[in-house]
């Protein structure tokens, strides 16, 4: 099979199953894959993901990039407008490669990207108007609706900012819209302002979008290459849609489904890389609202190593025996650093002198997945060559797959997201909108 750089390592957690557990949960998983591939499963009318990267219009590439060359110049910060699978993937993808500290090391001037619309905090809409009343900025805005509450709030605050400092017509060159491609508020909206407007396919939903203009309009926004993303998207495409026991994402589903039914409920997301923090973001939200439905499901959580082993490492290695850790681990570090030698040693660090920070921090990666599997804790090691936008592109794509096989091995629709609504239902009615008047009132009684 072709090498995207992509290696799901299993020996961590063989301590906690059996040879014929697992030929039982691969060959459910060969069926889950039967019917992701088939499209006859729950929720196949939001499958366009699966062959989005092959399929994929490069047309559609040179478009984005020429948004992005054009505002340039234009804007010191860009907006982007969006909640949940609208902002997240973006968002991993450019803190996994920028600077750690924003310093940019290319020559050509990119904005720097900010987010909103996630939230709905007014002082952290407050400091963003702060922000953009000093610097040139540009938004892009992202709903299939159009009416989801937090990006719709912000976006309202922002065009009506846009238009008083610029007026109607500079404002409209200032805003791309993101958006469905044939109804919703913000596509009639697009229409009658004018906007520049580029499509969320009917058939992919909010969680598996980062490889549409969802999030490779930010990305090349922040300068960088969507090519080499989708092309590693591609790369993986080929391999998870392979029918075999070695399939990557066939044998990830099949242990965190064989775990699940020995009684783990937790799948923490591990990494040692603090870039990967929002990835594993993204994949909390790809995991969490794919599978946590009819009561079923692991519950996704992430910790960031070394750091989170001096607070959640004592209930990982010590607490309830309810959880695995899959480790996202990067073979290779971008950049470096040695420890230097100190004549006083009064640290006691001079037996590591001369050896990388990087060297210590993979010590400290083996050290402690096999502690944590020494102490009860079943390990899936998934590592990746290095961080660029090719083995991002693998990543996004990797997950996506597995997710829909592990879904489906549960039993469940991995594309719809009824839990979601509930939570609107109450904030419509408490904050008064026509049409909840009764539920409001319940509410109200309640507290």
């Amino acid at each position: 099979m072709k090498d995207t750089g992509i290696i799901v390592d299993l020996k961590g957690a063989t301590p906690f199953y059996t040879e014929k557990q697992f030929a039982g949960a691969a060959t459910d998983a060969l069926a889950a894959f039967d019917t992701l591939v088939s499209g006859k499963g729950r929720g196949s009318e939001y499958l366009g993901w699966l062959n989005l990267p092959s399929k994929m219009d490069r047309s559609l590439l040179s478009q984005i990039n020429s948004v992005a060359e054009s505002w340039r110049e234009k804007a010191d910060v860009v907006i982007v407008i969006g909640i949940g699978g609208s902002y997240l993937g973006a968002k991993a993808a450019i803190e996994a490669l920028s600077h750690s500290f924003g310093i940019k090391k290319v020559e050509k001037k990119y904005p720097d990207l900010v987010f909103a619309g996630q939230n709905l905090s007014g002082e952290y809409m407050a400091d963003l108007m702060d922000l953009i009343s000093e610097k040139e900025s540009a938004a892009v805005v992202i709903s299939k609706s159009g009416t989801t509450t937090e990006p719709a709030i912000a976006f309202r605050i922002i065009k009506d900012f846009y238009e008083t400092r610029y007026g109607k017509a500079e404002a409209t060159n200032r805003i791309v819209a993101v958006t469905d491609s044939k109804a919703g508020a913000l596509k009639s909206l697009s229409l009658t302002e004018g906007y520049r407007t580029f499509i969320i396919p009917d058939d992919v939903g909010g969680r598996y979008s980062v490889l549409t203009p969802v999030g490779l309009l930010p990305f090349a926004i922040a300068g960088f290459d969507i090519e080499a993303l989708i092309d590693g998207a591609v790369g993986m495409e080929q391999i998870c849609n392979t029918r075999t026991v070695e399939n990557p994402a066939i044998r990830y589903a099949s242990v965190r489904n064989l775990l699940y039914n020995n009684g783990v409920k937790i799948e923490i997301l591990v990494n040692f890389h603090p870039k990967l923090t929002y990835f594993s973001e993204w994949w909390k939200q790809l995991f969490g609202e794919s599978e946590g439905k009819e009561g079923r499901g692991l519950f996704p959580a992430s910790v960031n190593f070394t750091s989170d082993l001096h607070s959640m490492g004592q209930y990982i290695q010590d607490g309830e025996r309810i959880l695995f850790e899959t480790v996202l681990s990067v073979r290779e570090s971008s950049r470096d650093i040695a420890v230097n030698k100190d004549d006083r040693d009064l640290d006691g660090l001079n037996f590591i002198a001369g050896r990388t920070v990087e060297e210590c921090n993979k010590m400290a990666e083996l050290g402690t997945r096999i502690a944590h599997i020494d102490g009860g804790v079943p390990n899936v090691l998934i590592s990746v060559e290095k961080l660029n936008e090719y083995n991002l592109g693998s990543l996004f794509y990797f997950f996506e797959f597995a997710c829909g096989i592990s879904a489906y091995m549960l039993g469940i629709n991995p594309f719809d997201q009824p839990g979601v609504e509930d939570y609107k239902r109450n904030m419509f009615a408490l904050l008064g909108k026509p049409g909840y008047d009764e539920l409001a009132q319940k509410l109200k009684e309640r507290f």
